[in-house]
């Protein structure tokens, strides 16, 4: 009998255990193209990745393998691995999925409205307005995903929340090329946001919310528009052996 089904015995707590050196390789490669550094359909050669990341090639090979099933990456038979293009079709899904949940937890957020809520996401919305102003787009894409997650924490639902985070990361990804170019005016619909929530105004809060992330999507598509399309990896021709 298990420990955990003995009369009287509580369950066992499970112990957390440190990320595994394949998953902290993930992770390093996940941000190196979220935050633009590896751009879509470029080449990923093992050996660069791993004098970059200061590893083997064995977990960064690994590492690639997990993250072509998780849609980060393309495996080509003979050519290698290579940043995925995300399809218009794949973000326009995605960028919806977010817009329902995070109109929701805008809210939620105003219904559940806290002194010292509005106050963090009003400190989060100075730091963004100040990377704009200085032109640091990494910075502010960092600082709205802070700011995003937080109206989510502060709806109260823990489920809402781990959806939301679930899509968190490829939404960054999405939004990091289009940043410069909604620039402040996505601030100020966050500030208008914060003010909907401090007045626990949930339908208001959740209308601009739902505006707020159809104009990312909207900034999105468009910028898609004026990119080349992205030619697949030609597969490698194998010479014949020749007699003689």
């Amino acid at each position: 009998m298990l420990l955990s089904e003995q009369a009287g015995q509580p369950a066992a707590t499970k112990i957390q255990r440190p990320a595994t050196l394949r998953e902290s390789v993930i992770e390093a490669i996940q941000e190196l193209i979220v935050s633009g550094q590896l751009k879509p359909g470029q080449h990923l050669v093992e050996s660069e990745l791993a004098d970059l990341l200061g590893v083997s090639r064995q977990p960064v090979r690994e590492a690639l393998q997990q993250l072509s099933g998780e849609g980060w990456v393309d495996l080509h038979p003979g050519q290698g691995a290579f940043v995925h293009v995300p399809t218009v079709e794949e973000a326009d899904q995605l960028l919806a999925v977010r817009a329902l949940l995070e109109t929701e937890s805008a809210r939620l957020a105003a219904q559940n409205v806290s002194e010292d809520g509005v106050k963090r996401l009003r400190a989060l919305c100075a730091r963004g307005i100040a990377a704009v102003e200085s032109d640091d787009v990494e910075a502010a894409v960092a600082t709205n995903s802070e700011l995003h997650a937080l109206v989510t924490a502060l709806s109260g639902n823990r489920v809402l929340a781990e959806l939301t985070a679930q899509v968190a990361r490829r939404v960054r990804w999405y939004h990091t090329p289009v940043a410069r170019r909604r620039g402040m005016a996505s601030w100020e619909e966050h500030t208008s946001l914060i003010d909907a929530i401090e007045a626990g105004d949930e339908r208001r809060a959740a209308r601009i919310m739902r505006e707020h992330t159809e104009h990312t999507r909207a900034s999105y598509m468009a910028q898609r528009e004026k990119e080349p399309v992205q030619p697949a990896p030609r597969p490698v021709r194998r010479r014949r052996r020749t007699a003689g």
